[in-house]
C-alpha cells in the first residue's frame, strides 16, 4: 500500500515537472518578426541572446506580410514582438487592436519623431529609425541604354524608361505604400493615381520586398529601383555601379517601428526586447550590418553614409492619416483596381 502511494506521488511530481519545464523554457524565449534586412535582424537576435540569454527565434518578413500574419493570428498570437518595417502597417495593427500598449523607460532617450509616433498610437507602437524614400538607376545600363538621367518623379514616365523601373507591391511592402501615399500628398489623388498608372506601362515588376528593387538594380536586373535611399546606400557602399536621386518635386519618408504583439506568450521578454532595442549600443548595430537609416536613439552616432534628411526635400507627412486602417484599405484597393490592373 506503502510503495504504491510512494509511486503515485513520484508519479505526480515526474508528471508535474514535465508539465512545468515547458513554462521555464517559454519564459527564456522569444519569437520576433523582423522587417528590415536579413543582415540587420541575425546580430539582433545574436546581440540580444547573449545579452539576456533568452532564446530568439526571429522570422524575416515584410512588413505587409507581418501585419496580415499578426492579424489572421489575432485569437491566437504566434508572434511576441513585430521589430522594424514602415510604420504605417505597425499603425494600422495599433488601431486594430492587434498591439499592446506599452511605455519604455527609454522614452526620454528617443527622438520627437519617434516619441510622437508613439503618442499617435496611445502607445502601441515607437519610431526606432527614419528614412526618405526615393529611386536610384544602375549607371552602367543608362550609359550603356543611352536613357536620360531621371531626376524627378515625372522623369520616370518617359516612354524610353519602358520595363526599366522596379517598385514593390503596396499590398506587402511598406516602402511601396509610403510612395502611394507620397505620391497622393504631393500630387493630390486623382494625379497621383494618374502618374501610378502611367508609370505601371514602365514597371518590369512588383516585388515582394520594398528593397528588393534596390538590389535588382544594383545587380543590373533593372535600371531603375525605387526604394529607401538608404536602402540604394547600401548597395552603393557594396560598390554597385549606382547613384541615388531624392525626386526633385519633393519626397515622403518612413519611421520605422517596432509593436508588441496583444496577446503575446512571452510578455516580460518582448518588454525587454523593447526596452533593449532602443538603446544606443543596440540601434549601433545598423552601421556594421550596412543598414544606414536614421537612428530614434539621440545618442546612436549616425554614420556618414547614411542619407542626410536635412538637406532632402521632404513632404509634411501625415502618418497619422495615411497610417489609418481605413485609408490603408481604401488606398490599397483602388491600387489594385485602377493600377495593378491596367493595361500596358
Amino acid at each position: 500500500m506503502r510503495q504504491s502511494w510512494q509511486n503515485t506521488c513520484t508519479l505526480a511530481l515526474a508528471l508535474g515537472l514535465v508539465g512545468f519545464l515547458p513554462t521555464a523554457q517559454a519564459q527564456q524565449s522569444l519569437t520576433v518578426i523582423c522587417s528590415v534586412q536579413e543582415e540587420w535582424c541575425r546580430p539582433m537576435a545574436e546581440q540580444f541572446e547573449k545579452e539576456t540569454g533568452i532564446k530568439v527565434s526571429m522570422t524575416r518578413k515584410s512588413s505587409g506580410e507581418t501585419y496580415a500574419q499578426i492579424k489572421a493570428e489575432a485569437s491566437n498570437p504566434k508572434v511576441d514582438i513585430w521589430w522594424g518595417g514602415t510604420g504605417d502597417p505597425h499603425m494600422q495593427a495599433a488601431e486594430e487592436g492587434l498591439t499592446e500598449a506599452y511605455e519604455s523607460p527609454m522614452m526620454a532617450q528617443m527622438h520627437d519623431w519617434s516619441v510622437r509616433q508613439w503618442k499617435q498610437t496611445n502607445g502601441r507602437t515607437i519610431g526606432i529609425y527614419s528614412g526618405a524614400l526615393g529611386f536610384a538607376y544602375n549607371t552602367k545600363i543608362l550609359a550603356q541604354k543611352n536613357l536620360p538621367e531621371p531626376k524627378c518623379w515625372a522623369d520616370l514616365l518617359n516612354p524610353k524608361f519602358r520595363d526599366e523601373v522596379q517598385v514593390a507591391d503596396p499590398n506587402s511592402s511598406g516602402t511601396s505604400y509610403t510612395m502611394l501615399a507620397t505620391l497622393v500628398q504631393i500630387m493630390g489623388e486623382d494625379k497621383a493615381f494618374d502618374y501610378m498608372k502611367a508609370l505601371h506601362k514602365n514597371i518590369n515588376q512588383y516585388t515582394k520586398s520594398g528593397a528588393a528593387p534596390a538590389k535588382a538594380t544594383s545587380l543590373g536586373e533593372t535600371t531603375v529601383g525605387i526604394a529607401f535611399l538608404h536602402d540604394h546606400v547600401t548597395m552603393i557602399v557594396d560598390g554597385a555601379p549606382m547613384k541615388a536621386v531624392t525626386p526633385c518635386e519633393g519626397t515622403g519618408y518612413e519611421i520605422g517601428s517596432m509593436s508588441i504583439v496583444k496577446g503575446a506568450k512571452n510578455l516580460e521578454n518582448a518588454k525587454k526586447w523593447y526596452d533593449w532595442a532602443l538603446t544606443a549600443k543596440a540601434q549601433a548595430l545598423a552601421v556594421p550590418a550596412k543598414s544606414y537609416q536614421v537612428p530614434s536613439n539621440k545618442a546612436t552616432p549616425i554614420s556618414p553614409q547614411a542619407p542626410k534628411l536635412e538637406d532632402i526635400k521632404l513632404i509634411d507627412f501625415d502618418f497619422a492619416k495615411y497610417g489609418s486602417s481605413a485609408e490603408r484599405k481604401r488606398l490599397l484597393a483602388k491600387w489594385d483596381a485602377e493600377v495593378r490592373s491596367a493595361a500596358k
